[in-house]
């Protein structure tokens, strides 16, 4: 549930601050007092589209933030999407500033996209424009595969496997309807390229060697030259040499040791300098002497550089490569020469897949007839209990073979009659705006009963009701909240006065700027409100008497 709300700067709020209780929680104020404001920042906490202009005139920054009270499960499902609550706390806290929006859960910046999806686990929004779904047929498919729950959509995830494999064999028969002279074509030039590559005996690897070889043969000559240059300096055939000159210094040395046993010392380690420098001269010789440089070789290694080299240039990067590509011209051959085989088994596994597909969708249609009636029913109970008289609802479900969906192949609709004799038609075509409310709220109810979801947020959906029936969708919402958090934006008296909380949202004038303010009222504050909402221009004693009636016979 959400604990609290903090806004700071946003729009004509200066910076306000909103305890939410568990329970029935009621927002109510005048037109344009800001109320759109508060639920705005909620949605801007949960990742909604945040701009500039939404920043407090004369601020350089807007911050919203939301602090929620986690149950276990909730928890557990934050948890897989690699969210990590604390102590069974989430913070969520939007700063939006000139050029960018930063989003943090419990301090760790994230994408606003990490907080759309753990906006799913916690709380459902429904707003005043939202019953517009139910004039969209596709709507309904959603809600009764959601109400079907977990076998539609297990059925539905093998469903779209098996058509994407489907609609590959579909593309893969497309494309091989070519005509015999195309195949053969295709053929003599694959049978050209793998007889080239195979010829050619690649070894992985070879490449990197012969690379290596072909270098040192390329510059044999550089080399041998530079080693004996090398060999003259560090032996003795020259004067010069640092072997005779090092040697030289050795011996002079050593005729000093005597006066000192650090001289003795050093006189060791140059010692073991011309040791070392005699060790390296000699491996030095036996390594020129070994080397040779053979003209064939040369030519050899080259020619064979030369066709790896050209192979890859058609075939791949490496040697590696190569010979995966050999091996897919060879499958595709293997196909070619038997062309017709090949098809025949095409068109055997697409009537498989097809008939896999039908079967599953089948499965699907059961599933949806069986649970459409249960949720008839639930639906008929819950808006007979929004003063929906003489209703008869129909959830039709239509297979057709020919449209296979990723979602089956069914076409649903909501048939609904309000009045008697009158056959059911579809939703869309009956139902006014204030029904739609109703209907939608009824849906709301029902879906609660299952849906993991605690917190529930109700923006002004009471439009285009009244009376007897917004007393009726007041008590629906009140027994919603024995079970979830409701948080509802409203209008109407009937619905504030079933307030388990109740705030004030009012603009003010302080020092010549406008803000919109948030208020917890206390039992008197309420009833205030309520006879505001009952009345006209002032608050009578009649409206405060009604108003005192409502709120006691709410709380009974």
């Amino acid at each position: 549930m959400i604990e609290s709300l903090h806004v700071k700067n946003l729009a004509l709020i200066d910076e306000e601050e909103i305890s939410f209780d568990r329970g029935f929680n009621i927002l109510t104020g005048e037109t344009g007092a800001g109320k759109s404001i508060v639920l705005g920042s909620v949605n801007l906490a949960l990742g909604a589209k945040a701009g500039a202009d939404l920043i407090r005139s004369g601020c350089d920054s807007a911050l919203v933030e939301l602090v929620f009270a986690l149950n276990e499960d909730e928890t557990e499902r934050l948890k897989a999407l690699d969210v990590e609550p604390e102590d069974g706390t989430l913070v969520l806290t939007r700063r939006i500033s000139q050029g960018k929006s930063v989003c943090r859960v419990n301090g760790e910046t994230v994408p606003a996209s990490v907080l759309k999806n753990i906006a799913g686990v916690l709380l459902d929004i429904y707003g005043q424009h939202d019953n517009q779904t139910l004039l969209n047929p596709a709507s309904y498919e959603k809600m009764l595969d959601e109400y079907a729950g977990g076998s539609v959509k297990e059925l539905q995830d093998e469903l779209r496997r098996t058509k994407k494999e489907y609609n590959e064999i579909l593309a893969e028969l497309n494309s091989e309807k070519n005509d015999s002279n195309v195949n053969n074509r295709e053929k003599e030039l694959l049978e050209y390229e793998i007889e080239q590559i195979q010829n050619a005996a690649l070894k992985p690897g070879e490449d990197v060697e012969l690379e290596k070889r072909y270098t040192f043969l390329s510059n044999a000559r550089k080399i041998m030259e530079t080693l004996s240059e090398v060999h003259l300096i560090t032996g003795y055939d020259s004067p010069e040499s640092t072997g005779n000159t090092l040697g030289s210094a050795t011996s002079k040395i050593k005729g000093i040791t005597r006066f000192d046993d650090t001289i003795a010392g050093l006189a060791d380690e140059l010692a073991q300098i011309e040791d070392m420098l005699g060790d390296f001269n000699r491996s030095l010789s036996s390594y020129m002497n070994e080397v040779t440089f053979d003209e064939e070789e040369f030519a050899v290694v080259e020619s064979r550089l030369d066709l790896i080299n050209d192979l890859k240039s058609k075939f791949g990067n490496t040697i590696e490569d190569v010979q995966s590509e050999c091996e897919k011209k060879q499958k595709r051959l293997d196909k070619l020469n038997n062309y017709d085989a090949y098809m025949a088994g095409l068109n055997e596994r697409a009537g498989v897949l097809k008939g896999r597909m039908l079967d599953i969708c089948a499965q699907i249609s059961i599933l949806r007839i069986k649970k459409a009636k249960k949720l008839e029913d639930e639906l008929t109970k819950a808006m007979e209990g929004l003063n929906f008289q003489n209703i008869a609802l129909r959830i039709t479900v239509k297979p057709d073979e020919e449209k296979i969906k990723d979602t089956g192949y069914d076409s649903i609709e909501f048939l609904l009659s309000l009045n008697v004799g009158e056959q059911p038609r579809p939703m869309q075509n009956i139902a006014s705006g204030g029904e739609l409310s109703r209907i939608m709220l009824a849906i709301k109810s029902v879906f609660a009963k299952s849906d993991d979801v605690t917190t529930l947020i109700f923006d002004e959906i009471d439009a285009g009701i009244s009376g007897k029936t917004a007393y009726m969708v007041a008590q629906k919402m009140k027994e919603l909240s024995k079970d979830h958090q409701l948080i509802c934006i409203t209008h109407l008296p009937q619905i504030a006065a079933m307030a388990d909380t109740h705030y004030l949202i009012q603009k003010t004038v302080d020092s010549g700027r406008t803000q919109t303010g948030i208020t917890k009222l206390n039992h008197e504050s309420s009833v205030n409100e309520l006879a505001r909402m009952l009345g006209n221009d002032s608050i009578t004693e009649a409206a405060l008497q009604n108003a005192r009636e409502m709120k006691k016979g709410n709380n009974n």
